[in-house]
């Protein structure tokens, strides 16, 4: 996962995981990688449709060390 920037939403319900990946979009150039980890069952519908309205590439979702999902965002613009 090197050169991705991982925030960590454990705990956060909705919105507040989409909230900190439109916060942190910036934080990455283009062409680099997010990815929200989220223990809100929420965030699963929540960042492929924020992907889709934003025009940003929704990698996909995978699992951390600790079971949590963790989604993974593409900056494209």
């Amino acid at each position: 996962m090197s050169g991705v920037l991982v925030l960590d939403c454990r705990g956060m319900r909705c919105p507040l995981p989409i909230v900190e990946l439109a916060r942190h979009l910036a934080d990455v150039p283009v062409g680099g990688e997010l990815e929200v980890v989220a223990t809100d069952p929420a965030a699963r519908p929540d960042v492929q449709a924020w992907c889709r309205m934003r025009g940003q590439a929704y990698v996909g979702e995978s699992l951390t060390v600790d079971g949590v999902p963790a989604y993974r965002v593409r900056r494209d613009s």
